[in-house]
């Protein structure tokens, strides 16, 4: 259960969250991610085969998807690196991932620079998915900034590693869209101004950063509030394309079966560490798999458009996440997650179960009576607070 501790505790990124998200120091956008990664001996399970499901099972599966979406009351799509790949941007643990590749010595092919790369059918699709109520929230772990192209309100996103079309500012904490992807990770200065205007028509004074995080690295607390209430408040969590073995990220879809009738889906070609506690598991690319869902809902997916992209405008466009849209969903939070209470069990007669589970010596009447006695009075005393989820 989250309480306001939450955004003073940090949270560090297992597994060498400095290596997958501080991508690589492009050099005119055309060096390949290897060259920019840092050194980091433990970048967990690499290179394990990918499984396929028949096209059948795909559609199959697909549909009954559709159908637990349709009776779900809140739906949340956990995002990682396989929703990218279809869109030229290689995974990290896959067969041919940055990783797998460079254990072998090997570079990764990278088929198209962050600037030229467009949202997949999958990113447009959880677009569509969004606009007509079925998803109500995405948490993504990439830094690509696809979900921001595809058009995708930022009140419905939260970006737990940061964008690499995303700046900010030290001084009013705002967030702006660039125009192409930053060659600085880590949270370094950018040497830029920040563009917010104040109500006395004079600029902020602030100096902006890149929003990628290192591995020392908080992460972002609007984003991780956001994520965390949503998480707790589904009934249906859908991961698509991440082997969830960054934590927390990869632990949040669990929450959805804390709730009751609460289910887990999800979908990636290599398996996953959850995959056992998973309601059901498709093994099929995150494109098709979408299609077919879109299918048995009856939507239709626009197409990726340039003019909706907010790197693509000439104005200026805020990134930030709103106080109002963290509020509403803590109100929310609170509503569909109301605390479990419990009562508080008296001395007496927790030293007197212990006495009993060990088959001590039967108590004296005398004994029996005052345990009685207790127990009466532990069944009216006032219900300990509520204690948090793990």
């Amino acid at each position: 259960m989250i309480n306001d501790t939450l955004i003073i505790i940090r949270f560090r990124e297992h597994l060498a969250l400095e290596v997958e998200i501080v991508l690589v120091l492009f050099i005119n956008m055309s060096c390949s991610y290897a060259d920019g990664l840092s050194p980091y001996d433990d970048k967990g399970v690499l290179g394990i085969d990918e499984v396929f499901d028949s096209s059948d099972s795909v559609r199959e599966k697909a549909q009954k998807l559709a159908e637990w979406i349709k009776a779900a009351e809140h739906v949340v799509f956990h995002t990682g690196a396989g929703i990218s790949t279809s869109a030229g941007i290689p995974d990290f643990r896959g067969p041919n991932g940055v990783w797998t590749l460079e254990e072998k010595g090997e570079k990764p092919h990278f088929n198209v620079s962050f600037d030229d790369a467009v949202p997949s059918f999958a990113h447009m699709a959880i677009v569509e998915l969004v606009k007509q109520g079925f998803v109500q929230y995405v948490v993504s772990q990439n830094i690509d900034g696809l979900h921001l192209r595809s058009g995708l309100d930022r009140s419905f996103l939260a970006e737990l590693h940061g964008n690499m079309f995303i700046e900010q500012c030290t001084a009013c904490k705002r967030q702006f869209v660039l125009k192409s992807a930053t060659t600085s990770v880590g949270q370094k200065f950018l040497n830029r101004q920040c563009s917010h205007v104040k109500q006395n028509s004079q600029t902020c004074r602030g100096k902006t950063k890149d929003t990628i995080l290192d591995w020392e690295h908080d992460l972002p607390e609007k984003d991780l509030l956001m994520a965390d209430y949503h998480s707790n408040a589904a009934d249906l969590s859908v991961t698509l394309g991440t082997t969830l073995q960054i934590i927390p990220s990869g632990n949040l879809p669990l929450l959805a079966k804390k709730r009751e009738n609460g289910r887990l889906v999800i979908c990636n070609l290599q398996p996953t560490k959850h995959n056992k506690k998973a309601d059901m598991v498709i093994h099929g690319f995150v494109d098709e798999v979408m299609r077919h869902l879109l299918e048995f809902l009856d939507l239709k997916v626009p197409d990726y458009n340039p003019s909706s992209d907010p790197t693509k405008t000439p104005e200026t466009v805020e990134w930030t996440l709103k106080a109002t849209d963290v509020a509403a969903a803590k109100k929310m939070y609170k509503e569909k997650c109301p605390p479990v209470k419990r009562k508080k069990k008296s001395v007496v007669s927790s030293v007197n179960s212990k006495v009993t589970k060990k088959e001590k010596v039967p108590p004296s009447d005398h004994q029996t009576s005052i345990v009685k006695t207790e127990n009466d009075i532990s069944e009216n005393t006032v219900p300990v607070e509520a204690l948090k989820q793990e």
